[in-house]
């Protein structure tokens, strides 16, 4: 990158604010269990999902903020079962999710250490939870 991330952080946050855009991280991946108990998402919810976003149908349902990763995370969306919104609710062993969000948010953390100097608070406060 040709500039500092922070720079970047920023600008896409007016663009946000400025624009007034809903922004989503849609999961595509993995679900149910780490590789080799869990499955791929399947692709009907994730299109499901990406549909919904697009035509406004969650703006208005209920969210729930995160505990590792500090996203709003919508409790239903139109044709995608409500347990699969909340990734620990396809994980049979809710303990070993725990684990693992928490190891995946101390990475994230850790791993900003490097681009925190010169980031705004608002900014390092943002990303997941360190645990």
């Amino acid at each position: 990158m040709a500039l500092h991330p922070s720079v970047y952080a920023k600008l896409l946050g007016e663009k946000i604010v400025n624009h007034k855009v809903n922004c989503w991280l849609v999961n595509t991946g993995w679900t149910g269990g780490p590789y080799g108990v869990g499955n791929r998402m399947k692709i009907k919810y994730t299109r499901a999902m990406l549909t919904a976003a697009l035509e406004g149908k969650l703006e208005n349902v209920e969210y729930v903020k995160d505990p590792f990763f500090n996203l709003m995370v919508p409790q239903s969306c139109p044709d995608v079962p409500n347990e699969v919104l909340n990734p620990k609710n396809t994980w049979k062993d809710k303990n070993a999710y725990d684990e693992q969000a928490k190891k995946l948010a101390n990475m994230f953390v850790d791993n900003f250490k490097e681009y925190s100097e010169g980031t705004s608070e608002a900014i390092k406060n943002s990303g997941p939870n360190k645990f």
